[in-house]
């Protein structure tokens, strides 16, 4: 379901797709190629966010972001890259996730948290607020912490899993 709030439509490119159940509010923008997966909120009401393309939300995700006021004057918009795989129920509130970044299920990253470039975070993994998780590396834990570089075939697995989710939603969009 996609919704306005207070005049503010969710832009989603042509080329994006967005499952029947998923529920998409407000002041969002979903790039080219894109994919959101049954049962996830999207909810753009008080601040904004930003997916890039080739970028997948899979099944049961909350995507949601912090109101500028008293006790956050800038509030914290989510903002998530291009390639970025984003797993089963996945909690992502109010973060910057970069280019090819893989989020593991049931992962939690808070406000301001800073994902860079080429990171996977273990499922489970809880990545606190303003924290900043650097490239080439994979995070495991509560709290996150570097566990080992990346290899080359995991910094591969970026492109290929982004590429698999694009012509996967081709399946399931309406002939």
């Amino acid at each position: 379901m996609i919704r306005s709030f207070r005049e503010t439509t969710p832009k989603i490119a042509a080329s994006a797709w967005v499952d029947d159940s998923a529920v998409v509010i407000g002041d969002v923008e979903i790039g080219e190629h894109s994919s959101v997966w049954p049962l996830t909120a999207i909810r753009g009401d008080i601040n904004r966010i930003r997916i890039g393309d080739y970028s997948n939300i899979q099944d049961g995700s909350v995507l949601h972001v912090t109101h500028r006021g008293e006790f956050s004057p800038d509030g914290a918009e989510l903002v998530i890259g291009d390639q970025v795989t984003v797993g089963h129920k996945v909690l992502l509130h109010g973060c910057r996730i970069g280019n090819r970044v893989l989020v593991g299920m049931g992962a939690i990253v808070m406000d301001n948290a800073v994902v860079e470039d080429r990171v996977m975070i273990g499922s489970g993994s809880l990545v606190s607020p303003g924290k900043v998780l650097e490239s080439g590396y994979l995070y495991l834990g509560n709290p996150a912490r570097p566990k080992r570089a990346l290899s080359e075939r995991e910094h591969e697995y970026f492109e290929y899993v982004a590429n698999h989710y694009a012509r996967l939603k081709e399946d399931y969009r309406p002939a």
